[in-house]
């Protein structure tokens, strides 16, 4: 049996090229946690951020605690960043200014 190799094919003037976005499922959710009260719980995609720094103090997601209302922020090291970019969570890239007097 010979092997099925998709290619895509431009079907107008438009050819796009880059990552093609993946739909990703509305029931998609995250466990996690709140350090103030230790509630455990599961959030939706939309219910998280994700801010991407330069380095690892400054990359980070953010969510609410629905138990406590508290703000919460907990670093994001490559594998969460892969699992929640991958998993539809609004991302947020934080470029650095250079200061100017």
């Amino acid at each position: 049996m010979n092997p099925t190799h998709l290619v895509p094919v431009a079907t107008g003037p438009a050819v796009r090229t880059g990552p093609v976005p993946v739909p990703v499922p509305a029931a998609v959710r995250f466990r996690a946690a709140c350090p103030d009260c230790r509630g455990r719980f599961e959030l939706a995609a939309g219910a998280l951020r994700l801010a991407i720094g330069a380095s690892s103090r400054t990359t980070f997601y953010t969510f609410t605690c629905p138990e406590c209302a508290a703000p919460v922020r907990k670093p994001a090291g490559e594998r969460i960043i892969e699992l929640l970019t991958g998993g539809g969570v609004r991302t947020l890239r934080l470029q650095r200014h250079p200061v100017t007097p």
